[in-house]
């Protein structure tokens, strides 16, 4: 927290300045060779961002332990002057762990003297960026490979931590972004995406792209949060005009000296009584004696919701939120218990941390038994505490993929039945002669006394 917004021009809790030139926050970046690659992967970030534009070209300051020091500190001063940003992002000290001379003496980088010289160095930069009423973001020194530079750059960023918080600037941390599991150092890493690519280059120092881009992201995370408060705290509700102030007013006292229903009372939907018989094509209102029952009275409300346009403006949209009147009986219905309440059971609760600081906890319920009760174990007696911490097997299921038991058991039996026998088929009947026609005999006939057939 800032202990005076008013250096930088801001209000509230809001650390920018709540109005910049064109809406638009002027960032430059202020340091090394280093610093150069960081405005690079600030470039990338902000690209497409209305709100923020990234100076191109750095203000150049190698060293804060150097001779030319009082030199290169008005410089600064000057060409801040003319550009003036709002936003100031420092990254310095790859180059400062060279001994300090003070008169015929020499002091190391390990000596009370040599730490006081460039706490008060820093002291002097971090002035005139107040002066100028500038947001700073000071940048931490990364680790590196060689474990005596390593050591030397993490005494360099306890003074600079400190200074910046003394000074009421933002500190950025940028060492352990940049570590593995172990707090080592490690060329490799995840990037944006999570994807394991090189970030640091062969001297064990610099940075790829990558690299840059990933550096960039801690300025980028902070500096979007204080952009974000600063819209909030600018988007105040106006208390409006004298004229409006007094018909408000107004109408407070007219509300005060309204009398208090009684029983039998009509309510408007608002819940102020009905003085006289309801206009046409206006609903009934309900009684006091019904809102006293518990009857919830219609109420509708208007919220104002601020959005970003495309073009980085801001648009207010208001929505009217209707909510009619709900009887007792209606309330009544929907808050009824249909069921008993029933104990709930509360799972284990695991907690783990991984890499980059952030700490994981889940919870994990027993499973009901079928005849409807919850069975809760003891944690040690859980699976995941026998198998992840204890190390045990769990039992092996037959037939499933991790039952390797060898020999493997004689499979059953298998009784092949005979097949069985067709049913006898029945001969086939002969078919019935057909019935032979009778056939009469023709009667003989006798012609002149002999018969002929």
């Amino acid at each position: 927290m800032r202990g005076d917004d008013d250096i930088l021009g801001g209000q509230g809790q809001s650390y920018l300045s709540l109005y910049p030139p064109g809406d638009v926050y002027q960032v430059q970046v202020v340091g090394d060779w280093m610093a150069d690659g960081l405005r690079y992967g600030l470039t990338e970030a902000f690209r497409g961002d209305a709100r923020v534009q990234v100076r191109p070209k750095q203000l150049d300051f190698p060293s804060l332990m150097r001779g030319d020091f009082e030199y290169e500190t008005k410089e600064l001063d000057e060409d801040l002057g003319k550009g003036a940003p709002q936003v100031a992002v420092v990254m310095l000290g790859p180059q400062d762990r060279t001994s300090l001379r003070i008169g015929s003496r020499r002091f190391g980088i390990d000596t009370d003297e040599w730490r006081a010289e460039f706490g008060r160095q820093i002291d002097v930069v971090m002035k005139v960026l107040r002066r100028r009423k500038i947001a700073v973001y000071w940048v931490s020194l990364p680790n590196v490979r060689r474990t005596d530079t390593n050591e030397d750059v993490l005494m360099l960023n306890e003074i600079i931590r400190e200074k910046v918080i003394l000074n009421g600037f933002k500190y950025i941390d940028a060492y352990a972004g940049f570590t593995d599991d172990g707090g080592s150092y490690s060329a490799m890493g995840p990037d944006l995406t999570g994807k394991i690519r090189l970030l640091r280059e062969q001297n064990g120092v610099s940075f790829t792209e990558a690299g840059n881009r990933k550096l960039a992201h801690f300025v980028e995370r902070e500096l979007k949060r204080d952009l974000t408060q600063a819209k909030r705290d600018r988007t105040i509700p106006l208390a409006g005009t004298e004229a409006e102030q007094a018909s408000i007013a107004a109408q407070r006292q007219t509300q005060q000296r309204l009398p208090r229903p009684v029983a039998g009372t009509p309510l408007l939907a608002n819940g102020q009584p009905q003085l006289g018989p309801p206009a046409p094509g206006q609903p009934a209102g309900t009684t006091a004696s019904a809102a006293a029952n518990g009857d919830q009275k219609a109420d509708s409300g208007r919220i104002s919701i601020a959005l970003t346009a495309p073009g980085g403006k801001e648009e207010i949209v208001a929505i009217d939120l209707l909510r009619p009147a709900i009887p007792a009986s209606i309330l009544e219905l929907v808050n009824k218990k249909e069921v008993a309440d029933k104990p709930t059971t509360l799972g284990d609760l695991l907690v783990d941390k991984i890499p980059g600081g952030v700490i994981v906890m889940s919870s994990i319920s027993p499973a009901a038994e079928a005849g409807g009760r919850n069975a809760r174990l003891q944690p040690t007696q859980t699976p995941y505490f026998r198998v992840m911490v204890k190390g045990e097997r769990m039992p092996v299921r037959a037939d499933r993929s991790d039952d390797v038991a060898w020999p493997r058991p004689e499979p059953p039996p298998v009784e092949i039945e005979a097949p069985k026998a067709a049913p006898p088929v029945a001969a086939p009947s002969a078919a019935p002669e057909p019935a032979r026609k009778q056939v009469s005999k023709p009667k003989r006939a006798e012609v002149d006394g002999v018969r002929v057939r």
